[in-house]
């Protein structure tokens, strides 16, 4: 018996040893070479010294990365995991009349640290007549329900960014919703809509290339790549678009679990080959605490949800 005790303990002792020296854990729930993708592994390869070890890159995808964020919401609370979160899914999903999700962001979540932003670009096709955003307002004023505008689905922040320019404008548009970005662009291109939100860091090779034209920045933040595009306040004052790409864990984290992520998370976005990897994406790197994320989600609830109520959205 005392044998058998002897080994019991030892193996509990070798468990607890191997689950200790267990490297930590970020978990994607976007698309393996996506943008989300490439920069979960960007930070990964950086933030190690502040954790102890390089973080292994889990993909988890599916429900627009909530398969990921359910598995780290209802996980340990001590650090070994975090979720790569974005804008839509803190911001937008919950204020959703009808989304099925699997939790609750609003009290299952919490900010981690932000690492990055993302300004949304407003984008017609090379051959439209738009050359700028005051443009296009003017038309869509003139011509209520001439206008479209394309979105990854109904719901979705180009969605909602259209929307919001429509309400600011303010003018009657037409939305059309596809099944995802492909399709969307593709008709932006051919001019069978006439303009989309898009997430640069999703676009910027296309605009290089001269298949889009990019009128406005959904961010008065300087976007290197584009030093001479507008932001969309310059035409619709108090007008800002964009998401951002952070890190999430569960509701109740320990202090100690998030102050290493958050000191990861700043040691990368100091690196300059990080910096300079980010904005070669059109994306612009900044840093945000926990506390502070947070208190931006609760902003950007405040104000995609005026939008989900203003223009009567519901999911569908």
């Amino acid at each position: 018996m005392l044998r058998r005790l002897l080994a019991i303990a030892v193996m509990a002792t070798l468990s607890l040893s191997a689950a200790a020296q267990s490297p930590p854990r970020l978990v994607n729930g976007f698309a393996p070479g996506g943008t989300a993708d490439i920069v979960a592994r960007l930070l990964a390869d950086l933030s190690g010294p502040a954790l102890g070890a390089r973080p292994v890159v889990e993909t988890r995808t599916g429900a627009t990365g909530f398969i990921a964020a359910e598995q780290v919401a209802r996980g340990p609370t001590d650090g070994s995991a975090v979720v790569l979160c974005v804008m839509s899914m803190l911001a937008i999903a919950p204020e959703l009349p009808g989304a099925r999700l699997p939790i609750d962001p609003r009290t299952d979540l919490a900010g981690v640290a932000l690492f990055a932003l993302s300004p949304y670009g407003l984008v017609v096709g090379a051959q439209s007549p738009y050359r700028s955003l005051a443009q296009l307002v003017d038309a869509a004023r003139a011509r209520p329900s001439a206008v479209s505008y394309a979105s990854v689905g109904v719901g979705s922040a180009p969605h909602l960014g259209g929307a919001l320019i429509g309400l600011r404008a303010p003018a009657e548009m037409v939305h059309v919703p596809y099944r995802g970005a492909a399709p969307a662009l593709l008709d932006v291109i051919a001019g069978r809509a006439d303009f989309m939100m898009v997430s640069l860091g999703d676009v910027t090779k296309q605009i290089q290339d001269g298949d889009l034209r990019l009128l406005a920045l959904g961010d008065s933040r300087p976007v290197p790549l584009f030093p001479n595009v507008p932001p969309i306040s310059a035409t619709l004052p108090g007008v800002e678009s964009y998401t951002w790409f952070g890190l999430c864990g569960p509701r109740g984290m320990t202090a100690e679990g998030r102050g290493r992520w958050e000191r990861g998370t700043a040691a990368a976005v100091a690196d300059p080959g990080f910096r300079t990897r980010l904005e070669a994406m059109g994306l612009v790197p900044l840093f945000e605490d926990g506390a502070t994320m947070d208190r931006r989600i609760a902003a950007d609830r405040e104000l995609w949800g005026g939008v989900v109520r203003a223009a009567n959205i519901r999911a569908e």
